[in-house]
This record gives C-alpha cells, structure tokens and sequence, in this order.
C-alpha cells in the first residue's frame, strides 16, 4: 500500500523544488480564490470510517439533480443510469485499453465499437457511423468541416436555434479553417427557412447552391420539434448538404432523418447511459451517406474473416494524424470516446428499441401535462405548444433570475434563463422533463410556483 499513503512534507519540498515552485498554494496559484474551498475542516487522526462519513457529508451539500427536484436540461439532461452500466464499463479490458492499435488482442473492444456503431445507424438511418467523438459540439462543427470538403464551398448556413454552446464551438472551429458562418432566423420557436433562389438570383430568399451545408438541430435547443420535410424539400435540388443534430431520445419516437434525406447526421449521448456529471464528460456521434465515408472524421471498425473463417473486428477507415499523413487527415483534433460509447451501447443494449420509445413517451407525457399545468397560473406563459419534452415558458410577475433563485431554495432546479443566451427571449426559462421527474415532483414544482 506504499503508493497509496500520503505525502510526506519532505516528498512536497522535492516535488515543488523539482518544478522551480516553492508552495503548493503558489503551485494552485491560476485557480481563482473564488472557486476554491479554504478549509474542508477534516480534523487530525481521523479513521477512514470517520473521514468518509465527513466528506459524504460535504458532498451532500452540492444542489445536484440526484438530491433535488431537477428541470434542467439545454444539452445535459437528468435520465436514468441502469445499475449495471458502471459495473460494465469499469472492467479493466475496457477502462484501460484506449486505442485497439492491435486488434488480434482487442476483439472485445473492436466488437463494442462495432455494435455501437451498428446501433447509431439503425437509429439515424444512415449508412455509416463512426467510432464517436467527443461530444455533441465536436460533432457538429466536425460535421460542417465535412461538408465543406465534400462540397468545396467555403460558407455555411446554420439554424439560430442550434444549442449556443454548440455554436460557440463551431464558431471556434471555422474561424481557423477560413470558413463563413450565417445564421438562420428565428419565428414562433424554430428556424424560419427563407426561400430558395438557385436559378435565378433575387434580394428575396437564398441561394443554396452557395453554402457547403445547412445545420438544424432537432428539436431544436427550444425543444420545438422543426419542419424538417419542409426544410429538406428547400434544399434537395441544391449543392448544400443537410446536416441534422438530431436528438438521440427522439429518434426513437420521430422519423428517422433518413427520411427527411440527411447527408449527415451529429448529436450527442449523454442521454444513453451517461449521467449530467457537473456537465461531463460526453460522447458525440456522426452518422453519414456511404458516399461521404472518406470524409467522416476519426475512426470506423469493419467486419471481415479470419483464415478460419470466424468473424473478425478491426478499424478499416482511419483518417486520423497518428494513422496517415497529418495534410490528409480529416481532423487533426477529434477523439474516440470509446468508455462512454461503450456505455451509451450497454444503455441500447438493456433499454432496447421498445424501452427507448417508452422512455420517449413517458418524458413526453410529464412534459405536456407540466406545460398545460404552468399554463392555469397567473404571470406564466407557455411560448410554445410544438414541442416534444423540452419547452419554453415566460415569466410575466418576477424575473427569470429570481424565480429559478427562489425555487433552489426548495430544492427544485427550474430550468435555464434563456435571457442569457437569446435577446429575444428575456424573462423566459427552459424546462426539460424526462422519465425522473415523477408527477409528484411535477405537482410539488407547480405548487412551490403558486406560493410564490
């Protein structure tokens, strides 16, 4: 157990003498004063029974969405973690094996990537999915890269109501590959798709045929459900590639973007299996038409023969820097995030498809009936009705800030201030359900409002 003690203060001195340091507060120096806790008042000589018991208690006092009513989604959302997900992925085979670079010994491995990718196709529809990246922004702005290398345009059109978080990171990604951003307006909660002029050039409408790709998220970050038939039909006569940031859940209860003629689609996991976790870590996926293959980023793993004739998994595309030439990667900067994939895999594999529609539904049902609930109250107005389990509401008697202030003070975690992230919608806060939140939670949610 030597590795295991504590250090020694002589061990200290050698470490920051080692670093050119001579404290360890001057070594935590970047952290600011703020966000550290001075003192966690653990006494000397305590047993590991004692202490244990003190830091539960500490830890107890985080308002996390496990010991409070919880609202909250935007991306990260409070779904159930089947027991048996964390026994699975904390195996050894599996937690400490990174890349399958020798696929002769890690058959498991290349087998759980190929399931999960199997799955991500019977989900999107698509004819190919990679081996994940590292979460639902990184897909996104991988996935607009992708389309301007296919169509060697340099400009992209995106919905305004994509995830802001979403769009800071594509922002981030195109600004240092020299490619042009617009965004798509904003009407009664979703993209307001312009009309197309291809032909013949007007000040009214929009040439598609100039941009690499169009971006819309579904539902969009205001949990509005988008007319993607509506907006594929815009689009299909046009060079631009549709790309559809779908949401996992809700592919098991919508149609497929497969069916709206997707040429890629990108989303996020966290939903399958991977708690909210402070925000992390995530797992993104990108889903495309086989004629896009060599264009996906990261990795692909393939089914073949051995010389027995016995199935054998190994990565057959590999685009990334450390495989091939660093000028013909297709991303210098993606990861597999093969734990949390393997996660969201055992998550699919436990729920199955009938369990994934009722998880759907059920987040679905509570969602509705909060939102016709809300809507008897005075001072609360539910923006929008065409939603699936995530929606917007606003407040007319206090502010935003307030209220969600008030109600943490009930345990109750109410939502995002959208104010912060739309001028358009001050004083409005979203409200994700999902299967957690129990009608007796929705009710005490709703009363708490009413005393206030």
């Amino acid at each position: 157990m030597h590795n295991f003690l504590p250090h020694t203060d002589e061990t200290r001195r050698e470490m920051l003498n080692e670093i050119g340091l001579n404290s360890t507060e001057e070594l935590f120096g970047n952290i600011p004063k703020e966000a550290r806790v001075d003192n966690l008042k653990i006494p000397d000589g305590l047993s590991e029974l004692e202490a244990k018991k003190h830091l539960v208690n500490l830890a107890n006092k985080n308002k996390t969405a496990q010991n409070r009513i919880s609202f909250l989604g935007g991306g990260t959302y409070n779904r159930y973690v089947p027991s048996c997900i964390s026994t699975i992925v904390q195996r050894s085979e599996f937690i400490t094996a990174y890349t399958p670079y020798q696929p002769e010994v890690s058959q498991g491995t290349l087998q759980v990537i190929y399931d999960y990718q199997s799955m991500l196709c019977n989900l999107t529809g698509m004819d190919v999915a990679n081996a994940s990246v590292y979460d639902g922004a990184t897909a996104c702005a991988e996935a607009v890269l992708m389309a301007c290398r296919i169509t060697k345009k340099i400009k992209a059109l995106i919905s305004y109501v994509l995830n802001p978080d979403y769009k800071q990171v594509i922002e981030t990604y195109c600004y240092g590959a020299g490619i042009e951003i617009e965004y798509l307006g904003l009407s009664e909660g979703k993209t307001e798709f312009p009309s197309c002029h291809s032909e013949e050039r007007s000040d009214v409408g929009i040439c598609f045929d100039d941009y690499a790709c169009v971006l819309i998220q579904n539902p969009n970050y205001l949990g509005c459900v988008e007319n993607l038939a509506e907006i594929s039909k815009k689009i299909t006569n046009s060079k631009a590639k549709l790309i559809i940031c779908a949401d996992i859940v809700s592919l098991a209860v919508l149609k497929n973007p497969s069916e709206y003629n997707a040429d890629i689609v990108v989303g996020d996991l966290q939903q399958l299996g991977l708690g909210m976790n402070f925000g992390g870590p995530h797992c993104g996926f990108i889903a495309c038409k086989n004629a896009y293959l060599r264009q996906m980023p990261g990795r692909i793993v393939g089914l073949s023969k051995d010389r027995d004739d016995n199935d054998a998994f190994t990565l057959t595309i590999q685009t990334r820097e450390q495989h091939i030439k660093r000028e013909k990667a297709t991303s210098n900067i993606c990861s597999n995030q093969a734990l949390m994939a393997l996660a969201a895999t055992v998550y699919l594999s436990v729920v199955g498809a009938e369990g994934l529609k009722e998880v759907a539904n059920i987040s679905a049902q509570r969602a509705h009936y909060l939102a016709d609930k809300l809507s008897e109250i005075n001072g609360i107005k539910v923006l929008y009705t065409d939603f699936l389990n995530e929606f917007v509401i606003k407040i007319d008697s206090v502010s935003a800030d307030e209220l969600i202030k008030k109600l943490e003070s009930k345990n109750i975690l109410a939502g995002i201030n959208l104010g912060n992230k739309f001028k358009e919608l001050e004083n409005c806060i979203l409200l994700a359900v999902t299967e957690m939140n129990e009608v007796q939670d929705i009710d005490k949610f709703i009363n708490a409002l009413k005393s206030l």
